[in-house]
């Protein structure tokens, strides 16, 4: 049971072969491993069909964690207009899932993200999860893209305070 302060936050690292998530609680101070893993789209189906099993994937993992906030990857751009397209429509579905229940969703740089999580934005993948084993000693992870969501949960985990105040202060000068 959550104790008062904590909050459920998921990390979404999108993908449209495999989108990685992962849940944790944090209260300010600590943070605790919940879940994770991954949500596959059928390979040989349309893009429409598969971009709805994300959709449905990652409302059914919100519903049954209870996650009240979120946080995305952002998409970085490469050098294949093509997949870049296709990760974007991706993360459409990354962001519409938890925006349909009315979570509060934060998006972040890849760099930002290792920074958070290892004190270097250009941190190797292995140091990211040595760090996500130190930082949530529960967590079991079978995949680079449930390590990357935990990460990116890690992240808005240290951010979220600064966003909120950011939030309000904006708030109160459009008064």
């Amino acid at each position: 049971m959550r104790g008062q302060g904590q909050v459920r936050i998921i990390g979404i690292d999108p993908g449209l072969r495999r989108t990685g998530w992962g849940v944790i609680e944090s209260d300010g101070v600590r943070l605790a491993y919940v879940a994770s893993g991954c949500i596959t789209s059928t390979a040989d189906e349309d893009l429409a069909y598969r971009l709805r099993e994300l959709f449905e994937g990652l409302t059914s993992v919100i519903a049954a964690w209870g996650a009240a906030e979120a946080a995305v990857e952002e998409t970085f751009v490469n050098d294949n207009a093509r997949a870049t397209l296709k990760l974007g429509q991706a993360r459409g579905m990354a962001l519409l899932a938890p925006a349909m229940r009315g979570l509060r969703i934060a998006e972040y740089s890849p760099n930002l993200i290792k920074k958070s999580v290892v004190g270097a934005g250009h941190a190797e993948k292995q140091q990211v999860q040595a760090m996500i084993g130190f930082l949530l000693p529960k967590a079991r992870f079978e995949s680079a893209d449930e390590a990357d969501a935990l990460a990116i949960a890690i992240c808005h985990a240290s951010h979220r305070g600064a966003a909120a105040l950011a939030r309000r202060v904006s708030e109160g000068a459009a008064e």
